[in-house]
C-alpha cells in the first residue's frame, strides 16, 4: 500500500505557514501543522502547541512521532518564528534567548526527534529570511537568530551526507503578513520597503509557498539558500 508523503509545518495557522499547509492539502499530501492556534483548513491535522517553550516539545515531538510510521517520506518544514524589536543599544537578554529558542533551538530539536523516522526522498526545509544574509537596525535578535539558522541548515546537510534527505533554505524578502504588518502602520515605512524591492510590491505567501512546494522535490538544491524577494537593493 502507497503512504502519502506527510508534511509537517511549524506556524501553520497564519501567514506563510498557512499558505503552505494550504497547497500542500490541495496537492493531497497528509499535512500537520504545529501551532498555538487550530490550522483552519478542515484536511490538515492540527498538533497544538507552544513551540516556543522548552517545556513541552519532548512530548509534541512524541505525539507527532506516534502519528506517523516507523519509516516514511517526511518533509519538514521550519516556518515558525519570532520577530521582536530590538537593538544592541536596548538590548534584552530574554528576548534574545526567547528569540533563539523559537527559531533556532525548536528546528534543531524537531529535527532531532523525527529525522529517525524520515526515510531517504524525505526533506528539511528551513523558511530563512533577507535577514539570514544581511542586517537591519532594530532587529539584533531576529537578524542574529536568521543567521544562525542558516548555519543550523549548513550543519545539518552535513550530518546527514549520504542519507537521502536534503536540506535547505528558503529564504523570503518582505512578505504580505501580519508579522510585518505592526511596521508598515509606521508613517513612511511602508513606502521606504516597496522603495527596496525592484518590483516596489510585497511577496504574496502563495508565491512563497509555491517555492517551498518546489524545494520539497528538488535534491539538487541540498545545502542551499534559496532567496526568494523580487529583488532589494
Amino acid at each position: 500500500m502507497n503512504v502519502r508523503p506527510t508534511i509537517i509545518v511549524t506556524g501553520g495557522s497564519a501567514g506563510i505557514g498557512l499558505a503552505i499547509v494550504e497547497r500542500f492539502a490541495d496537492l493531497d499530501y497528509r499535512v500537520l501543522s504545529l501551532a498555538r492556534r487550530r490550522c483552519p483548513i478542515d484536511t490538515v491535522e492540527s498538533v497544538l502547541a507552544d513551540l516556543g517553550s522548552p517545556n513541552n516539545l519532548a512530548a509534541v515531538t512524541q505525539q507527532i512521532c506516534d502519528r506517523l510510521p516507523a519509516s516514511s517520506e517526511i518533509h519538514l518544514i521550519h516556518n515558525a518564528a519570532s520577530m521582536p524589536t530590538d537593538s544592541a543599544t536596548s538590548f534584552n537578554l530574554n528576548v534574545l534567548e526567547r528569540t533563539l529558542r523559537l527559531n533556532v533551538s525548536t528546528p534543531a530539536e524537531l529535527n532531532a526527534g523525527l529525522i529517525p523516522r524520515m526515510a531517504a526522498g524525505s526533506s528539511i526545509i528551513f523558511i530563512g529570511s533577507t535577514m539570514s544574509e544581511k542586517a537591519a537596525a532594530g532587529r539584533l535578535s531576529y537578524v542574529t537568530s536568521k543567521h544562525a539558522l542558516l548555519g543550523l541548515m549548513r550543519a545539518t546537510v552535513q550530518d546527514l551526507f549520504g542519507s537521502g534527505i536534503h536540506v535547505m533554505c528558503v529564504a523570503p524578502g518582505f512578505t504580505d503578513t501580519a508579522m510585518l504588518g505592526p511596521g508598515l502602520a509606521v508613517p513612511g515605512f511602508a513606502q521606504s520597503v516597496l522603495d527596496m524591492v525592484s518590483f516596489g510590491r510585497l511577496l504574496d505567501p502563495e508565491e512563497v509557498a509555491d517555492i517551498v512546494v518546489f524545494a520539497t522535490r528538488t535534491p539538487a538544491l541540498n545545502g542551499s539558500i534559496l532567496h526568494a524577494n523580487l529583488g532589494q537593493r
